[in-house]
């Protein structure tokens, strides 16, 4: 007799939402590469980029909005060319022939170890701004996750929240919480990284649709 997906001597058709048996765990890594077993929310990475060296930009041009609702971007070692630089977003509806550097709104939190509290936000600038002003030295570096909603959606709004942590150039630790959008119904296929002034020096980013089921 054979065993398959804990089954003998055969395992019943398995599919998304309708798992049948006891599991070892190489069922469930045949199964989840089927695109077959049940884990609701789970990650599918779509590209992974590192910059060691000073580049004007980072751009996801491969996101595949169509296939998901949500998307997670994260980032680690930013660090700018330039002290005092910010990491911002922008869309593109081109698949990334061009940027849309005008019109973003956001509203972000920020507090400092030192004990400061404050606020920063805007309703017409280049970008969604995801952090602080970063400082260039070793260990001066931001760090943070961002998430994406509707990307894909021709009638819908493109809003980003993102939660960041450095280690500034005053120096003290930092975080940035908030949110941001730009305000035009369209299919955005490609998302860039960018510094509002100068190039960026470091930074490692992963893109990643989350999946949903319905």
């Amino acid at each position: 007799m054979s065993s398959e997906f804990g089954y003998i001597p055969e395992s019943p058709e398995q599919s998304f939402g309708n798992n049948k048996g006891i599991f070892t765990p190489t069922d469930i890594y045949d199964l989840t590469r089927a695109d077959k077993y049940t884990n609701y929310g789970q990650l599918e990475l779509i590209q992974t980029q590192e910059v060691t060296s000073s580049t004007s930009a980072l751009d996801f041009t491969s996101i595949e909005e169509n296939k998901f609702n949500t998307h997670l971007m994260t980032f680690t070692k930013f660090k700018p060319i330039v002290d005092g630089n910010i990491l911002q977003l922008q869309f593109s509806t081109n698949g990334g022939s061009s940027f849309s550097s005008s019109g973003y709104h956001y509203a972000f939190e920020s507090g400092r170890s030192t004990g400061s509290f404050f606020e920063n936000r805007s309703t017409s600038y280049a970008g969604i701004r995801v952090n602080g002003n970063q400082g260039t030295a070793s260990n001066e570096n931001s760090n943070g996750y961002i998430y994406f909603y509707n990307l894909g959606d021709s009638s819908k709004y493109s809003f980003v929240t993102s939660h960041n942590m450095s280690w500034t150039r005053t120096p003290e630790a930092e975080f940035w919480f908030g949110s941001g959008v730009q305000p035009t119904a369209q299919t955005v296929n490609a998302i860039r990284l960018v510094g509002n002034t100068g190039n960026i020096d470091t930074v490692i980013a992963s893109l990643y649709g989350i999946k949903e089921y319905s």
